[in-house]
């Protein structure tokens, strides 16, 4: 058996095992499918009545991003810059670089979790979560862009004396600022979509309505939330596209 063939049966073995350990069954994805299109009758129509109760919620979710994302791109800008090799000593580097590796590995609703625990529930616990969460993606996007920059344009900058501030406001910077804000409103996009999941689990918000709704048996209201939802999350992807174009878009704002 050729070595392609070998590679294939062996992953096709590991695919069995996991969906055996994880109970998959063709049958009961049939049977719950039956069961989904019954239920999802009651989701139909939803309670337009409800939407004016509902937006207030919605515009708390839209808050929660607007409000942690300035935090998180802030943050991220301290310890992507930190995390540079080439702009950052070794002593503080290595550091950043671990922080910002483990803030990737902690999932944002873990991180609400153990602010819920230590503040209470409400949204700024979600906000904080949401910050945090950026740092992560944005700080380490951050640090490999500045890696990325010729080290010319910075010796040339440090040949005239420049210290490493100014090297960094007057070469870093202006290499890496368009992508920066680039990748920072595609964030707020990312936080609009996970203030929804915070909201289920104490940030507020129109997530929480919607876990209210379905676990009073409130379907229809259930359903509004969710329109509410969708139309919040391909708004803020539209205003997302066009923003992050017009600032790659010759590099800056017209």
């Amino acid at each position: 058996m050729r070595r392609p063939a070998l590679v294939a049966l062996a992953l096709g073995l590991v695919v069995y095992w996991a969906a055996a350990q994880c109970n998959v069954s063709p049958s009961e994805l049939v049977d719950g499918a039956v069961r989904g299109l019954e239920v999802l009758v009651f989701f139909f129509s939803p309670d337009w009545h409800a939407l004016p109760e509902l937006a207030g919620p919605a515009l708390v979710t839209v808050l929660l991003a607007a409000v942690a994302t300035p935090l998180g791109v802030a943050l991220s800008a301290v310890f992507g810059l930190a995390a540079a090799r080439n702009v950052a000593p070794g002593w503080l580097r290595t550091p950043a670089r671990m922080l910002i590796g483990l803030e990737r590995a902690l999932p944002e609703i873990i991180i609400l979790l153990l602010l819920v625990a230590a503040l209470g529930v409400g949204p700024f616990p979600g906000v904080i979560a949401l910050a945090l969460g950026s740092i992560g993606m944005l700080g380490k996007l951050l640090a490999d862009s500045v890696e990325e920059i010729d080290a010319r344009v910075l010796e040339s900058v440090e040949t005239v004396g420049a210290t490493r501030w100014q090297v960094i406001r007057h070469a870093v910077i202006p290499e890496v600022l368009p992508s920066f804000l680039a990748n920072a409103i595609f964030r707020f996009e990312v936080n609009i979509r996970a203030s929804v999941l915070l909201g289920a689990v104490g940030a507020g918000g129109i997530g929480f309505e919607l876990s209210k709704a379905m676990s009073l048996l409130e379907y229809e209201r259930a359903m509004s939330a969710v329109l509410l939802t969708l139309a919040l999350v391909f708004g803020a992807e539209r205003v997302s596209d066009f923003l992050r174009r017009r600032v790659l878009d010759g590099g800056r704002l017209r």
